[in-house]
């Protein structure tokens, strides 16, 4: 007879992270002397810009050492509606934005505020990893639309409609995508509010992390369509533009209801976010985005990279994502090979373990984003790394019987 466990059902019942799973087993073997090349975890390579890092020396200097204001520092939340104005035309107040410790804990707390037992939250497949464990945690249920390559992993209204129900609460996506890549045009935008606009309960969580990784043009929100604009919680933060992983600040930006809720969830929870971090924060978005820019070109350079070294591959098929720094290529044509030792590939987690144990490349199996017949490969890596992760991927799967 078992125990019963002494953890919550709230718990047990949630997930670990594969991409924080796999970035685990890549550094153990590291540790064993194994030169392994990681591209499982989503973190720009680069180094947080100078001006960004001497605002937080400064921040020490001045003192900024004591608790801060939950939904963050007001100099702070007016940067964000400057920035919000100028790079996207959307209009906000600052009583409207809620600062987090990064956008994750933004996301969490939004579902969090919205969600009640049995509600359904649409969630396009592939999505980012945590999504539908947040749901979990609120009790919800998700409601997945599954996308594939052939359409670049995006939805259309019909799908989207197809999807609702009496119990739909919320949709949430994230454009550019993690971990495919895909951005949504306005105009796709725009055929997806039509839908919500005859669905007045429904809100929408728009992650809009990536959003400077764009290589087609301008970005797009759809905060931008005043219809639904009240009912769009945007997410974003300083993560993957300024290469701000490890200060851990995000925000968001919605209705004042909305909000005012975001501000006393946390306020029971974390309280305000760390003060240094947010003093770089202001620096980042006041002074320009050339290292942001910087960064961009070095990604489309690696893109391209990638992209053909991938074509190159028998048995992969891929497409050419538009944003953020994520290959997401079918490889479904290796299920049910073997390996050596007579191993049998039934699944991407299967393949993106041999894919270590073998080539020493960290990859991310795609059932955790929702897609089994694929795997993640982050670009956010050196040229030479990265052509030397596409030649031990080839090899290995080559190896494959």
């Amino acid at each position: 007879m078992s125990t019963p466990s002494i953890l919550s059902d709230r718990i047990n019942n949630l997930s670990e992270s594969a991409t924080l799973k796999m970035t685990k087993l890549g550094r153990e073997l590291a540790a064993k002397g194994i030169n392994v090349i990681s591209l499982s975890v989503g973190e720009p390579d680069f180094n947080t810009p100078e001006h960004v890092k001497q605002a937080a020396k400064q921040g020490l200097d001045d003192n900024y050492t004591r608790y801060s204001p939950v939904p963050g520092y007001p100099e702070l939340r007016k940067a964000i509606v400057t920035k919000l104005k100028t790079e996207n035309n959307l209009d906000y107040d600052a009583s409207q934005i809620v600062v987090s410790t990064g956008a994750k804990q933004s996301l969490s707390n939004a579902i969090l505020t919205l969600i009640n037992p049995g509600d359904e939250v649409i969630i396009p497949t592939p999505y980012w990893v945590s999504y539908s464990e947040m749901v979990t945690l609120a009790e919800g249920k998700s409601v997945f639309i599954n996308t594939t390559i052939d359409s670049d992993f995006k939805i259309t209204p019909a799908e989207l409609e197809a999807a609702i129900t009496p119990k739909s609460k919320l949709f949430m996506f994230s454009s550019p995508c993690n971990p495919t890549g895909s951005v949504y045009s306005k105009s796709e935008l725009e055929g997806l509010v039509r839908v919500f606009e005859k669905h007045p309960g429904i809100y929408i969580i728009s992650d809009e992390i990536y959003e400077h990784i764009n290589f087609v043009g301008k970005h797009e929100s759809i905060a931008q369509f005043e219809s639904i604009k009240d009912r769009v919680i945007l997410i974003n933060g300083f993560s993957k533009a300024f290469a701000m992983t490890g200060w851990r600040l995000g925000y968001l930006a919605a209705s004042k209801e909305i909000a005012d809720a975001n501000d006393k969830l946390q306020g029971q929870t974390t309280s305000g976010t760390c003060s240094i971090a947010q003093r770089a924060g202001i620096a980042a978005y006041e002074q320009g985005l050339e290292s942001v820019l910087a960064m961009k070109e070095a990604f489309l350079r690696r893109r391209e990279l990638v992209y053909n070294l991938l074509k190159d591959i028998p048995g992969v098929k891929t497409n050419l994502p538009e944003g953020a720094f994520y290959f997401f290529p079918d490889i479904s044509s290796f299920f049910g090979k073997k390996d050596s030792q007579g191993n049998i590939i039934h699944n991407s987690a299967d393949l993106s373990l041999y894919l270590l144990n073998e080539g020493h490349v960290a990859t991310v199996g795609g059932d955790s984003f929702g897609n089994n017949n694929y795997i993640r490969l982050s670009y956010a890596a050196s040229d030479e790394n990265l052509t030397e992760a596409l030649r031990r991927i080839k090899e290995a799967l080559g190896k494959l019987i």
